[in-house]
Order: C-alpha cells, then sequence, then structure tokens
C-alpha cells in the first residue's frame, strides 16, 4: 500500500499510553461484595457476624415459605424454589461479606479513653474471629472524619487497633468518612503509608464516602493511589443539600445525580463503587412489618442495581434476607439469556430474537456474568 508520511511518529505518545493504562486499567474486579453491615464499635463482639447470620435465618424461615417470594421480592414462580434454597445456604455459611466496625456516626463522640478501650477490645474480636475462620473476606474500620476538626483522634484508634492487632488478616479496608476537603485524602493517605512501614504491615488502602455536594466537584480518577473504593452515604448527602427528612431516601433524583458522578469520575478506573443504606428495620416481628420491611429494602436494591451500583450498605438483620434475595433473582433472571448472547457472538451469529449486539455490549454482558458467579457462589472455607 502506497502511504505519504511512511512510518509515522507520534510525538509523545508513549507516554500519554502509558498514562491511559496506568489510570484507566478497566477490567471487572475478581470479586466485590454485594453489601457491607456497619456496627457500632461498643457493640461489635466476635459473635456479631454469627448473631446476624442467625437472626435473618430465623427471619427468613418464620417469615418467608417459597410461595411469599413472589409477593414479597417478585420473584418468578420458576426462581422462586433456588432464590430461597440459595439464600438459606448464604445466611447459613457466610451471612456478611463485608464489615466495618464503626468508630464514626453509629458511634459517636466518647471520651479518649473509652474510644482507646473499643479500639482494642475490636482488634481481640477480630484476632479471635480470624482464628476460628468467621472474619469476613472483606472487613475493616470507619474513622472518625478530618471534617470533625480533630485528625488526632481518627488517627489514634486505627493506630491503636492495629498496633492492638498486629498480624493483619486479608482483606482489610478503611473507611474514610465526610471527605470535604480534597486535602483530607492525601493527608490520610500519607497516615497509611507511616502505619504501614512503621508496623511492618501491607500497603494499607482506603474508601472514601462521598457524602456531600462539595465532593462531586473534586473526583477525578488519580486521586490517590491507595484510594480503592467510593461509598455513597444517603442521609448527609440529602440534608447537605436541603431536602426534607421524608426524601431522605437512596432513589430520590438527587442521588441518582450524585451516584452518576461517581460513576463518570471513576470508570475505567478500577476504583469500586458502594450504594448506601436504608436506615429502618421492622416495626414490629409481625409478617406483616417483617414483609413490608423487606419489599421497601428491595425496592432500593433493585434500584441500585439497575443503576450500576452493585454494593450497598445493610444496617440490620432483615436486611440481609432482602438483600440476598433481590441480588440472586436479579442475576438469575437473566443468567441464561446473557450467555446465550455472548455463545451466539463467540460463534458469529445471530442472538435469539434478532438482536445485534455491539462489542461493547458483548463486553458488558461478560462482566454482567462474571459479577453474577462472584455473587452467586459460596466461598470455601
Amino acid at each position: 500500500m502506497r502511504v505519504t508520511i511512511g512510518d509515522p511518529v507520534v510525538a509523545g505518545f508513549a507516554e500519554a499510553h502509558h498514562r491511559q493504562q496506568a489510570r484507566y486499567p478497566g477490567g471487572t474486579p475478581p470479586w466485590q461484595p454485594v453489601h457491607t453491615i456497619y456496627v457500632p464499635a461498643d457493640r461489635f463482639t466476635s459473635s456479631t457476624v454469627a448473631e446476624w447470620g442467625a437472626q435473618a435465618l430465623g427471619l427468613l424461615e418464620e417469615h418467608l415459605p417459597a410461595e411469599a417470594l413472589a409477593e414479597v421480592f417478585g420473584v418468578p414462580a420458576t426462581l422462586a424454589g433456588e432464590v430461597r434454597a440459595r439464600v438459606a445456604a448464604k445466611l447459613a455459611t457466610e451471612p456478611v461479606e463485608d464489615l466495618r466496625i464503626d468508630f464514626e456516626d453509629g458511634y459517636g463522640v466518647r471520651p479518649g479513653a473509652e474510644e482507646d478501650t473499643h479500639a482494642e477490645a475490636a482488634a481481640e474480636a477480630v484476632a479471635r474471629m480470624h482464628a476460628a475462620g468467621t472474619l469476613p473476606r472483606r472487613w475493616g474500620l470507619r474513622v472518625k472524619s478530618f471534617a470533625d476538626g480533630d485528625p488526632a483522634r481518627s488517627i489514634r484508634t486505627l493506630d491503636g487497633f492495629l498496633t492492638a492487632l498486629g498480624e493483619l488478616p486479608p482483606g482489610f479496608t478503611v473507611t474514610f468518612p465526610k471527605v470535604l476537603m480534597e486535602e483530607y485524602l492525601g493527608q490520610f493517605s500519607q497516615v497509611l503509608g507511616r502505619l504501614s512501614q512503621d508496623l511492618g504491615l501491607p500497603e494499607l488502602r482506603f474508601e472514601m464516602q462521598v457524602e456531600a455536594p462539595q465532593t462531586l466537584h473534586f473526583l477525578r480518577p488519580e486521586l490517590d493511589p491507595r484510594l480503592s473504593a467510593a461509598h455513597f452515604g444517603v442521609f448527609d448527602y440529602t440534608a447537605a443539600i436541603g431536602l426534607p427528612p421524608h426524601e431522605q431516601r437512596l432513589d430520590h433524583p438527587a442521588c441518582d445525580h450524585a451516584r452518576h458522578v461517581m460513576q463518570t469520575a471513576f470508570a475505567g478506573t478500577g476504583i469500586e463503587l458502594s450504594d448506601g443504606s436504608l436506615a429502618a428495620s421492622p416495626a414490629s416481628s409481625s409478617r406483616h412489618n417483617v414483609h413490608a420491611l423487606w419489599r421497601r429494602h428491595a425496592e432500593l436494591v433493585r434500584h441500585s442495581l439497575h443503576h450500576g451500583f452493585y454494593q450497598g450498605w445493610d444496617m440490620h438483620p432483615s436486611h440481609l434476607v432482602s438483600r440476598f434475595a433481590t441480588v440472586y433473582t436479579f442475576h438469575l433472571a437473566t443468567y441464561d439469556k446473557y450467555q446465550a448472547r455472548v455463545k451466539a457472538w463467540e460463534e458469529r451469529r445471530a442472538a435469539g430474537d434478532g438482536v445485534m449486539d455491539e462489542p461493547a455490549t458483548i463486553k458488558t454482558l461478560a462482566a454482567a456474568l462474571h459479577r453474577a458467579d462472584a455473587a452467586l457462589a459460596l466461598p470455601s472455607r
């Protein structure tokens, strides 16, 4: 073929492409938890996870026969038996995928000596869980925000916990809340670097919380190399923009906007995204009230899933039932169809119903199947 400029050399391309690969590694994470539970530090013990699982399993057995899955969660009759069996097995073997021991909003402001005691007790409980094989696959602390004006308290709790723990089990992360100033991220990251070095620990990573409109302004791909995730905080965010109390909900359009900004900022970076929570529990132990709670929680979980947020917060044992039932239904309802479309593409033929998929859609289908496999699988202990 005749060409005009021969072998072109694009000035600066190699450097730009290298930065692209570093900034946007892409791909789907090998595994991302479907939820995070938050437990105030003063209420956390080595039996907390088992207790949550037992309570959730008790609610399942008492209030959710297989025939009720369609009414409560909208599960197709063809999937009801499988979904219920999967939820029961999950609650019996791994009721919690991601755990945070909370020293922030759920814990409150305490005398320094009291928080020190709870940090050491939490480390002892984690060590016992690790020895017993009951520590969730991902776990960690939520420390206090620098925005409170006292970074020393936040750092002391984290330092004391890690020092008391000694050996660091896998899966550890730190949640850094209320990031109102971009500078706080770098400052907290430096603290993590020093703790890693001084305690001889692997690189410590953290997740930020997006809880204010100010935070949206400085979200960008290269915020900090130790940043692993961004979690949306629905109640602080909706309060900050002036919504009335009855509109503080995950499915409010203002929350959709914030989440879409998060997606835009971190697309292709490998930084995981998580949605927030429903701050409610069943009004009573009656089946009517338990079902009402489950329906509302399931609505919010579906809303998150449909908007591309595959993880959220759970604040009460009852939420585990609705979380897993909704997640399993979401994946199982489309799994066979997605698999067939990927196979048709690989065989260079049209999929069923005349669908002609684009390469980008095939990547999305393959990613959805990967997420489904990860979410549906029970871990080997």
